[in-house]
């Protein structure tokens, strides 16, 4: 049994194309009141350069859209041929989460059958910018953001140098909108949400992501909008941070609070089987007790005490669109500025 969530409309189209001024060195070191050698070392990613002087020539780059000749060099004849992946979370997180390892797979899979090579950079805890600085170098011919929290406003101007497919929508506005690949994940939630209004459940309650993350915003909506539509209350609501032990916390913060609540939908497969292992710990059932639903088809959806009643979002459809979407952007075709990858509403025992 499934069921298949519709996308909302997309936005208008364009295509990404650099400006026609060329802005100089010289112009970036005069706006940020240093001397030529000091904008060059400060852009050559320098480790003899104070803060203070860092942000204000990276000020003047964004503010000139100063791309340095060998970058426009390299994205006329794409020589460097080099595509790449940033994860801007912490090493921990990225490792310990599928999502990220099934979107990589699928887009190398993808780029193989064309001459781009596929580079991995997560980015630097002490030194954040140093990822910014490294494709700003002209190391890359374009950039797949495949995580993005309020405060990452750089990787939104990174735009104005080279071409950026962002696998989520930022939250934050920025001068023109950003290419986006995604699914809707207002839908998504709202579908989920449903299933548990459809199997009966009078109490839901909702474990959501990081609020700073459209992906945590937009599913704690669909499921305060399916909620409201079903005329119930939402007001059980618990903020985590999409993994195994946040969602084990938070299913602990909810019976704390309240224990008449007999549905719960959780923002990620990992908080939905962190959730489970709390609510087997406090003697509770699912989905006798408490029916859980959740969105991803990944190893914790299946591989959880019970197969989970899950929205898949097809990831491994969604890492080729995205590798796809950039190639076309660098090639200089029309993209649509939001694609939505289709999901699917799978049954499993949790609900």
């Amino acid at each position: 049994m499934s069921e298949i969530t519709t996308p909302r409309e997309t936005p208008d189209h364009t295509t990404w194309k650099q400006s026609d001024v060329v802005p100089t060195l010289d112009m970036v070191a005069a706006l940020a009141g240093v001397s030529r050698s000091t904008a060059s070392r400060v852009l050559n990613g320098s480790p003899q350069i104070t803060q203070a002087t860092v942000d204000a020539v990276t000020a003047a780059v964004d503010q000139l859209n100063y791309v340095p000749n060998r970058v426009a060099r390299n994205l006329a004849r794409r020589s460097t041929q080099m595509i790449a992946v940033v994860i801007p979370e912490h090493t921990a997180a990225f490792f310990a989460d599928p999502y990220f390892a099934s979107i990589i797979q699928s887009a190398a899979r993808y780029l193989s059958s064309t001459d781009y090579t596929l580079t991995l950079l997560v980015a630097s805890e002490a030194d954040p910018d140093k990822t910014r600085r490294f494709l700003r170098g002209g190391n890359a011919d374009g950039a797949l953001i495949l995580s993005h929290h309020i405060g990452d406003r750089d990787y939104l101007n990174l735009a104005r140098s080279i071409p950026v497919v962002f696998a989520g929508r930022p939250l934050e506005p920025m001068d023109g909108d950003p290419y986006i690949v995604d699914i809707d994940n207002v839908a998504a939630s709202k579908v989920a949400t449903r299933h548990l209004v459809q199997r009966g459940c009078r109490r839901i309650a909702t474990i959501t992501g990081p609020l700073e993350m459209s992906a945590g915003v937009d599913r704690v909506d669909g499921w305060r909008a399916a909620l409201e539509e079903a005329g119930q209350e939402t007001d059980l609501i618990e903020v985590s941070d999409f993994s195994y032990e946040g969602g084990a916390a938070a299913a602990e913060r909810l019976l704390e609070r309240s224990r008449e609540f007999d549905g719960l939908f959780a923002a990620s497969a990992k908080m939905a089987a962190g959730a489970i292992s709390t609510f087997k710990r406090e003697g509770l059932r699912v989905p006798d007790d408490i029916a859980v639903t959740t969105i991803d088809n990944d190893f914790f959806a299946r591989n959880s005490d019970l197969p989970l009643t899950t929205v898949d979002q097809h990831t491994g459809m969604k890492g080729a669109v995205i590798a796809e979407t950039l190639i076309r952007l660098i090639n200089g075709e029309t993209v649509e500025r939001i694609t939505y990858v289709p999901t699917e509403l799978i049954i499993g025992t949790s609900a």
